[in-house]
């Protein structure tokens, strides 16, 4: 993949396939990766320990998010501590709230004060946002990741709220980095940019798309009628 664009913003990458993840790593856009249990289930990941082991065997130098999936914030802690040994580019995923709807604000001030890089996930608001950020203050280098495209998905304007969520994150200088999570389009990209977001998350599919993003709208619309012609051909339709 090729970039003609300087991006502002650091462009992680978000899935669990491990060809991917290993060919993202070579790739000098990419500078992290995100992973969470839903992506790891659709790439048909059985044994988690062994996997992320695996991964940390070729990635050890870009940062690579690990969730925990325990819904009880002991074993959430546990797993976290866990997760943590297995190499010093990991930020360990720490849900806002477990399934209950109880904060797990309690367990991120324990973790970032024992050094534990974190990834505080699955955050929609801007009070989230403060909690967390709140929460993370003096601790280790971590994350927080707004769901802007889950939100759009469902009819809620992201920008708004990712841009307050920059500015928040933004009071705590290099220590906690905002990032724009659940990436639909390139298009989100330059939006994070202009959030002042630090990171973007995008998944495989969509980075694929970077080359082509950079094609003028006159050829856009030149490789679409191309295209129609080219399906219509080969479905042999006639009048």
């Amino acid at each position: 993949m090729k970039s003609k664009r300087q991006y502002k913003i650091k462009i992680f990458s978000d899935g669990a396939e491990k060809d991917s993840l290993l060919k993202m790593n070579q790739n000098p856009l990419v500078s992290g990766m995100t992973t969470n249990p839903s992506l790891m289930k659709k790439a048909g990941i059985s044994d988690y320990r062994e996997f992320c082991k695996d991964i940390l065997t070729h990635i050890k130098e870009k940062p690579i998010s690990f969730e925990v999936f325990a819904d009880d914030f002991v074993t959430m802690e546990k797993q976290a501590r866990e997760i943590a040994t297995w190499g010093k580019n990991i930020y360990v995923k720490i849900p806002i709230q477990n399934s209950k709807g109880e904060s797990a604000i309690p367990l991120v001030k324990t973790l970032t004060q024992i050094g534990i890089k974190l990834n505080v996930t699955a955050i929609y608001t801007v009070e989230q946002v403060v909690e967390a950020c709140q929460a993370l203050r003096n601790g280790a280098p971590s994350i927080v990741s707004v769901f802007a495209g889950r939100a759009a998905d469902l009819g809620h304007d992201p920008v708004p709220t990712l841009t307050a969520a920059a500015q928040v994150c933004a009071e705590y200088g290099d220590q906690i980095e905002c990032l724009w999570a659940s990436t639909r389009e390139v298009y989100n990209i330059l939006q994070a940019e202009q959030c002042g977001c630090k990171i973007i998350t995008v998944p495989f599919d969509v980075l694929a798309k970077l080359e082509g993003s950079f094609k003028s709208l006159a050829d856009l619309s030149l490789d679409t009628v191309l295209t129609f012609k080219k399906d219509s051909e080969a479905a042999g339709f006639k009048l």
